[in-house]
């Protein structure tokens, strides 16, 4: 998966729509990367959660190259189905709680021992507070570069309930995410109780 993903990241990293606004979304997929290898010895995820982050890195790489605003996948969509603004950052928020939720779980449940509803509680929280978060940074990210390189990093497209949104795609990601693994969970269950 570092094979595939450093791969791609390098072939996104040539000649990207805006170097700058590049660079500004890349520093977290640096600080996220830096962070898994360095507690890689002490904390190893399970493969599936490793594959949940790949591809979560793999659409923020995608959407750093174009920024999000301007993905060619985001217009395609936009033109089929009719939206009145490019979706792609949209995707990519829904992503975040789908895809990143389950590896906070794993992470709360073999680290802090949570169980039954904290197991499940906890990783949600986790998930909406990061996704605030980052909608926080990125308006003083956006505060404190040029206008026009923090309108692309921003991409709110004119939409003034941007951040709003976006947290809402990652709250149902991370609800969608909760509901399967609690499905997957209870099926193991049954299935090991038929054996």
């Amino acid at each position: 998966m570092v094979g595939v993903f450093a791969a791609l990241w390098i072939a996104l990293a040539i000649s990207p729509s805006y170097r700058s606004d590049w660079l500004l979304e890349n520093l977290l997929v640096f600080a996220f990367a830096g962070l898994l290898a360095a507690t890689f010895r002490r904390f190893q995820f399970s493969n599936f959660s490793y594959l949940l982050i790949t591809v979560f890195l793999a659409l923020h790489s995608y959407g750093a190259h174009y920024t999000y605003s301007e993905t060619p996948f985001g217009f395609w969509l936009r033109d089929t189905l009719g939206f009145s603004r490019n979706p792609f950052d949209r995707i990519v928020h829904f992503a975040f709680g789908l895809l990143l939720t389950y590896p906070m779980r794993e992470l709360t449940h073999r680290v802090l021992h949570l169980h039954r509803i904290w197991s499940y509680l906890v990783p949600f929280l986790l998930s909406l507070s990061m996704s605030a978060g980052y909608e926080s940074i990125e308006s003083w990210v956006a505060r404190i570069v040029s206008p026009e390189l923090g309108a692309a990093y921003l991409g709110t497209q004119g939409d003034e309930w941007d951040a709003q949104r976006d947290m809402d795609r990652a709250m149902t990601g991370a609800l969608l995410c909760l509901a399967l693994t609690w499905v997957g969970e209870r099926l193991r269950s049954w299935a090991r109780t038929r054996n």
